[in-house]
């Protein structure tokens, strides 16, 4: 019988029972408040937050004592074997690792912007044709991933490319913990196969970037002065007549400070493709607050910086054998197929449960 508690150490110091249990507390004292409901959007936002850590805290003392008694019973087994006890101790066991996994993916998903929309854009890298065409096929994926788990899509712009594929998209996936799942697809991709582009069959290597953000949330305090921003408006434009609306509503927008260019033609008028970019500009300054975080958390630790573009951090091979496995995790699959249809949720589990091993590093 394997040990009966694994990585619960690692586990409870992610999950920080005591901070939750005081946040708890702080949040009721919030709610019994006469204006409480003064500011509806902060008031549905802490109970939301307050009703998720009471599950989380609920689950926790459950699957604790659960554990408990398994490691007793294993115990019991261990100085008088029963075969009939043997079989039941070993279903419980069973039952309660299941509980136990769910809760781990659980524990990963509650941070602090997990529970938000994502903003995904996708780049092609260097290598014109082939490289849209990859980023292209990226594109499809996260839109068969989104799609079996009944997710939203909202394409806010999609640059089609000359010849094939595409030079840039920008897409909104709305769904439960969307942000937490997709952020693990954060970083560069990287393909390895025989280009249909070139006529003497030779073997090609591509890359394209994916870039995940949280959406950005009213009741979040991201201000933005208008002395700050430079707003071209143009007519839409595209190859692709399915994408966009062909009017003269286009909208780009650059943040002066910090040099970000957001982009949208999606929408049927100006005013909301303004709104889109505006919304998308908070979700990438929101987005560039979190990296600052983890780089303080980095330089702390003494890690060092890897440059982005050249860490990918999947590779997807279809010659001259077939597998995409992630570079960060070691997690591979030999089905590539299955992984363009949007099977992607191995890859995605093995990095949530990668950041328990390194949350003890």
């Amino acid at each position: 019988m394997p040990a009966a508690r694994p990585n619960w150490s690692r586990l409870a110091t992610l999950f920080d029972l005591a901070s939750k249990v005081r946040k708890i507390e702080e949040n009721n004292e919030l709610m019994n408040q006469p204006d409480f409901w003064n500011d509806q959007k902060k008031a549905q936002r802490i109970i939301r937050e307050t009703n998720g850590m009471k599950s989380l805290v609920e689950t926790h003392e459950s699957l604790s004592l659960a554990l408990s008694d398994l490691s007793d019973s294993i115990a019991d087994l261990s100085a008088s074997f029963d075969p009939d006890m043997n079989e039941i101790v070993q279903e419980e066991y069973n039952d309660t690792m299941k509980k136990f996994s769910d809760f781990e993916i659980r524990v990963l998903l509650s941070g602090p912007y997990d529970d938000h929309n994502a903003i995904v854009e996708i780049h092609p890298g260097a290598g014109g044709t082939e490289a849209m065409d990859w980023a292209s096929m990226l594109y499809r994926m996260y839109c068969r991933w989104a799609e079996r788990r009944g997710f939203k899509i909202n394409l806010m712009d999609y640059q089609e490319g000359e010849e094939a594929g595409m030079k840039s998209c920008s897409m909104q996936i709305s769904g439960p913990m969307a942000y937490g799942y997709l952020k693990a697809e954060n970083g560069v991709h990287r393909l390895v196969r025989i280009s249909p582009f070139d006529s003497n069959a030779r073997r090609h290597t591509s890359f394209a970037s994916v870039e995940v953000m949280p959406e950005f949330d009213d009741d979040m305090e991201i201000e933005i002065d208008e002395k700050d921003l430079e707003v071209i408006t143009m007519r839409s434009s595209g190859a692709g007549g399915q994408h966009i609306n062909k009017t003269d509503s286009a909208v780009r927008m650059t943040h002066k400070p910090t040099g970000i260019v957001v982009f949208c033609q999606t929408q049927r008028s100006q005013l909301q493709n303004r709104e889109s970019c505006l919304n998308m500009l908070k979700s990438k300054l929101l987005q560039l607050k979190i990296r600052e975080q983890e780089q303080r958390m980095k330089d702390i630790k003494g890690e060092v910086k890897a440059n982005e573009w050249g860490s990918q951090i999947r590779s997807y091979v279809f010659c001259p054998y077939t597998m995409v496995k992630d570079l960060r995790t070691g997690y591979e699959v030999g089905n590539i197929q299955a992984v363009m249809d949007g099977d992607l949720d191995g890859f995605i589990d093995s990095y949530l449960r990668s950041q328990i091993q390194g949350s003890d590093a």
